[in-house]
Parts: structure tokens; sequence; C-alpha cells
């Protein structure tokens, strides 16, 4: 059995519900500090209260509003593509600093989270593969197109992720379409908690965090991702 990365640390499960498109990227934002001071990774799987579309951080606003109909249009925490939130599910996974994962390079922390998924595929029965080639489709909408190291099945990319490393940790977003995941979520997430334990010895503690946090998300949702500002800032 292969621990590498996982060091037989506990990790927090937290299974959300669902939510507005700015609360879920100011959640995701406050989970990075949440992290950071408790130590111990986070993962979350959430939900959207209404369709809505996401864009990276280092998009154009100017371009992404002409790329989908989808509205509201929220600028993520981290990189990456346009992704539209009207089918699939959507997990994150935050890291604290110091933790083998924070030490990993962008792109093997990319292939990592997707091999992870992939192997939560394959448990049930679903065989997809890692990409090798780079870049095809549409410039600037996630789905369109397979990076390296995206989830494809029979050619079409079926899981994406974008990412954010900063001093206080390492801030995962990840997706999958619906015709992957239809169905079949409840497995998908238990499949992906199982395959963390086998291959890296990872201890789950269900969490979710009090009154306090959702009032911090809150806040930065009021001042940051719900405001044109913020999410026409480029």
């Amino acid at each position: 059995m292969n621990h590498e990365g996982g060091s037989h640390d506990m990790w927090r499960l937290w299974e959300d519900a669902a939510h507005g498109a700015a609360w879920n990227m100011a959640c995701d934002e406050l989970l990075l500090e949440e992290v950071a001071i408790a130590g111990r990774p986070v993962l979350r799987f959430y939900g959207w209260a209404a369709p809505a579309a996401t864009f990276g951080y280092l998009q154009r606003w100017a371009e992404v509003q002409r790329w989908t109909a989808l509205r509201p249009l929220i600028r993520r925490p981290t990189g990456g593509g346009l992704v539209s939130h009207d089918r699939g599910w959507t997990y994150t996974l935050a890291i604290p600093a110091g933790h083998p994962w924070h030490r990993l390079r962008a792109i093997e922390s990319y292939a990592r989270v997707h091999g992870w998924l992939r192997q939560a595929f394959a448990r049930r029965g679903w065989q997809t593969e890692l990409a090798r080639s780079g870049p095809g489709g549409a410039p600037g909408a996630c789905f369109s197109r397979a990076e390296t190291w995206d989830v494809v099945s029979g050619g079409t990319k079926v899981a994406g992720a974008a990412q954010r490393r900063t001093p206080a940790g390492l801030l995962i977003q990840g997706a999958v379409m619906e015709g992957e995941a239809g169905g079949g979520v409840a497995a998908l997430q238990a499949g992906m908690v199982a395959v963390a334990s086998e291959i890296w010895g990872v201890m789950w503690e269900r969490w979710a965090p009090g009154p306090e946090f959702h009032r911090r998300v809150e806040a930065v949702e009021a001042a940051k991702y719900g405001t044109t500002a913020h999410n026409a800032r480029r």
C-alpha cells in the first residue's frame, strides 16, 4: 500500500449542502484560513442552490460573460477556466501549509487529485484515463477542452479542477460532469473517501463548521464574491 502524500494523518470530511455561487466561493476561500488554524486538510462536498457559472481568478470579465448565459457569474479564488454549474457535482480540497500536498508542484497536485478521482470512478466500474496532451477546444471554457492530467473518457473531458497555492495552504476546486456523476454522486463521494484511506492512509473525521464560520462566509460573500467590483475587476 502506498501512503505517499497522506502521512497517516487525520483529514476532515464536510458533506455540505447546496448554496448560492457567491457563498460557495467565499466558503472555499475561508477554508484555507480554517485549515491553516486547525492543521488538518478538509474535503468538502457541496451543491448549488441555483444554476450559475464560475471563472478563473485571472480571466477577463469582458470575455467570460460572452461565453455563457448563466448568471450569476462569479470569479473563483482559484485559477482555471469557465465552469458551468447547472449540472454535475463539485468538491473542494483545502490543505494546510507544511502538509506534503502543499509542497507539490502545481502539475503534481493536479495529477494527484485526478488520479484519486479516477480510482473512485473505477470503483463503480467506470474506466477513465488521465489526459497526456495539451489543450484543445474553445479557449477559456474549462470543459470544452482537456488539459494534461484532466480526467477523460472516450476522448471527452469529464472532470477538471482549479487550484491556488498560498502561504496558508493549497486550495483545489474540482468539478465532474453530470453524465458521469448522475445517479451515483453518493457512491463517488464514498469512493473518494475510501481511496484516500487505502492509498495514503488517511483517517477521516466527519466535520462541519460552526455558526461563526458561516457568519464570516456571509460577510465575505457580501463584501467580495457577491459584488460586481470583485467579479468584473479584470
